[in-house]
């Protein structure tokens, strides 16, 4: 009597298929797990009211004074980004800075009626003349600080460190200092700017007299100078 092999055959041949379906199954690459965004939120409180904008209206940014971050988010709705119409500046007091320089908070408040958002760095320059003319160089970023996406409810504020290096720190034919307004300023991610009024500051009039230096946004009270 012949014993029959085709059964133990089958089963060899099952057993090297399922090893070789389950050696392709791990061979594939693993995924990289997405890095996580940083967001904080601004309470809202009550402060001064802002500086009012100069006669003439602010133009859209060259490239020379974009110097914006991106921002998260469309315009408009509600957890989008900050429009510059429902935003308002003015200047508050930093860390007072080292000699040569001076530390001032910028401050956006969200006066619009929803909860918007702001990541990155402001654009900022010196404006004069009454006319709300550039003057200078505009501020070159802080990249090192800290850019977290913070949200604003209506009412809050977000907060920018703005070094103001002293126009006396350059022989007087490198500045060509002359009094300046206050500031111009566009929010990250727009092309609308907004006046910040600050008397008493001295600008320079040759943009290799860099003045400025400016910081992201963070929320009210969490700013480091």
């Amino acid at each position: 009597m012949h014993r029959s092999t085709r059964t133990p055959i089958v089963l060899v041949s099952t057993g090297v298929a399922l090893a070789l379906a389950l050696t392709g199954c791990s061979s594939g690459g693993t995924d990289t797990a997405p890095t996580a965004t940083e967001t904080v939120t601004a309470s809202a409180a009550a402060s001064s009211s802002p500086s009012t904008a100069p006669a003439a209206p602010s133009s859209a940014p060259s490239s020379a004074s974009a110097s914006g971050g991106s921002a998260a988010g469309g315009s408009g709705g509600d957890g989008g980004r900050c429009a510059t119409g429902s935003l308002t500046g003015s200047i508050e007091s930093g860390s007072g800075g080292a000699a040569g320089s001076t530390y001032v908070h910028l401050a956006l408040r969200n006066t619009g009626s929803t909860t918007c958002t702001l990541q990155g760095w402001p654009g900022v320059s010196f404006v004069g003349g009454g006319s709300g003319a550039q003057i200078g160089a505009p501020a070159t970023r802080d990249e090192a600080s800290a850019h977290p996406t913070v949200t604003l409810a209506p009412g809050a504020v977000a907060v920018a460190p703005l070094k103001i290096t002293q126009a006396e720190n350059y022989p007087t034919a490198t500045c060509d200092p002359v009094a300046a307004d206050g500031f111009r300023v566009y929010p990250p991610g727009s092309t609308e700017s907004l006046f910040v009024r600050d008397s008493g500051v001295t600008a320079c009039r040759s943009t290799d007299a860099g003045l400025l230096s400016v910081q992201g946004l963070v929320p009210e009270g969490q700013a480091a100078d």
